[in-house]
């Protein structure tokens, strides 16, 4: 017998399971599998863009004005928007050639100096290392791929001659 405050089902407790109400689908699927459709947009900005639509204008020449005026609020949002803050930059960096993954370590040396030199930042020489990585483990790749095929090619004809 149940108690009187349970809020489950009898069925749920005698099948092992609980009945929850507000969870329809079962753990691990998705009432909608195919997600969200592409090009969906939010609703709250698409309020917004329909309060402000046709007063932009006027609210960028407001916001300009009280720059202008000496509103240091003011002022940073519009230096913001006029030239957002960079997330990197182009760099003119010589790397040695990289044909092999022992040439790697030239690679990080002249990183390292790089750095050292004031040529590039330590977090650019970050970035510059895991795309030397990448280029690595790319070369290596390919050569464990063409060892592997001559492998299977020595085999092939080993087994041929029987």
């Amino acid at each position: 017998m149940l108690h009187p405050l349970c809020i489950c089902s009898a069925r749920a407790v005698s099948e092992g399971g609980l009945d929850m109400p507000g969870k329809p689908f079962q753990a691990g699927q998705s009432g909608n599998p195919a997600g969200k459709a592409k090009g969906t947009r939010n609703r709250t900005t698409m309020a917004l863009e329909a309060i402000l639509d046709g007063e932009s204008e006027a609210l960028t020449r407001r916001a300009v004005k009280m720059a202008l005026d000496g509103d240091t609020v003011a002022m940073r949002m519009c230096l913001d928007r006029l030239m957002p803050v960079r997330k990197d930059r182009p760099i003119t960096f010589t790397l040695p050639e990289i044909e092999t993954a022992a040439d790697l370590t030239k690679a990080t040396r002249a990183l390292m100096q790089g750095v050292a030199d004031g040529e590039i930042t330590p977090s650019e020489a970050a970035e510059l290392s895991k795309l030397v990585d990448a280029h690595v483990k790319a070369i290596e790749a390919v050569d464990f791929a063409t060892r592997l095929a001559a492998l299977e090619q020595t085999a092939g004809d080993k087994g041929g001659r029987r």
